[in-house]
């Protein structure tokens, strides 16, 4: 049994190659686009006395840190994670992050010609309610903000406020509305444009701060759940999602999710990325609170 935030239509086709693969059958629980992470989360540890889950695959890691401080996760470094860098994954092996997103703006290109180049920027007036954001207490929007840090994510927050931010339910959300020309910029992952820009929407993206302190990168996160009620099956599930081959799927797919692996790919490398210790961040559910007060939520 995998609960995953993961979304469906990327989830399903790698369950079923693992189906093909050993003939052990996957039984998913997925999570809704505006409860991201945060359902399952909440469920987990409802079900710590009972598990129901073997594993949990997560679309972003620091509430899945979270569950490592709540004593749901049981260490375990699988054998093919054995090359992910240490940036990647936990210290103590309670988890392991592969196919990274990054957080990047898009734009309307029909209506943007110099889009902005930081976060920052974003709260420009010439921008005044044309940005939209998904909803900071959920998925990778709820990430962003941890990574920032409290003084930081609150200070950008109450700077989109005032500057007349719009914000929606989901990442894809904002994509479509930036892609509809009702916003022109918006924070999202990298996944939900290359899956506009696939079908023709006019937009691009930049990958902020690459002059600053870098663009943040969202690895997945994989656990094994203690009390797991099928351990072993778990464990082979786990080695096997966690292959260099899954990572160059995700990078073929239609999300196109970055490797952490520099052996599949070089992307990652490429780009400055945001320094960030997740551990740190898994204790952050008072700063998104300060975040959601000033943004009015």
């Amino acid at each position: 049994v995998v609960y995953t935030s993961v979304d469906e239509i990327y989830a399903r086709d790698l369950f079923a190659a693992f189906s093909r693969d050993t003939g052990l059958r996957v039984l998913p629980v997925f999570d809704t686009e505006e409860a991201k992470t945060l359902g399952l989360v909440h469920r987990l540890i409802a079900e710590r006395s009972r598990p129901q889950c073997d594993v949990f695959w997560n679309g972003e890691c620091v509430r899945t840190a979270r569950l490592k401080n709540e004593g749901i996760l049981e260490p375990w470094r699988p054998p093919a994670a054995a090359a992910i860098p240490a940036e990647w994954r936990d210290p103590q092996d309670a988890w392991t992050g592969f196919g990274a997103r990054a957080r990047v703006i898009v734009y309307n290109t029909k209506r943007v010609s110099d889009p902005p180049r930081t976060l920052a920027a974003l709260a420009d007036p010439k921008w005044k309610g044309r940005v939209a954001i998904a909803h900071p207490s959920f998925g990778t929007t709820a990430a962003h903000f941890a990574a920032l840090g409290e003084t930081e994510a609150v200070r950008l927050a109450a700077a989109l406020k005032a500057n007349g931010v719009r914000v929606v339910g989901g990442n894809s959300h904002v994509r479509d509305l930036v892609a509809r020309g009702d916003c022109d910029l918006g924070l999202t992952d990298t996944d939900d444009v290359w899956i506009g820009l696939d079908r023709g929407d006019p937009i691009a993206m930049v990958f902020p701060d690459q002059e600053g302190p870098g663009t943040l990168a969202i690895p997945n996160s994989a656990a094994l759940v203690k009390g797991a009620p099928h351990p072993a099956n778990a464990k082979r599930f786990l080695d096997w999602l966690l292959r260099p081959e899954t990572e160059a799927l995700l990078a073929k797919g239609p999300s196109r999710q970055m490797p952490v692996r520099k052996e599949v790919s070089g992307e990652l490398s490429r780009l400055k990325v945001l320094k960030v210790d997740w551990g740190a961040l898994s204790a952050s559910e008072a700063v998104i609170d300060k975040v959601k007060t000033a943004l009015g939520l």
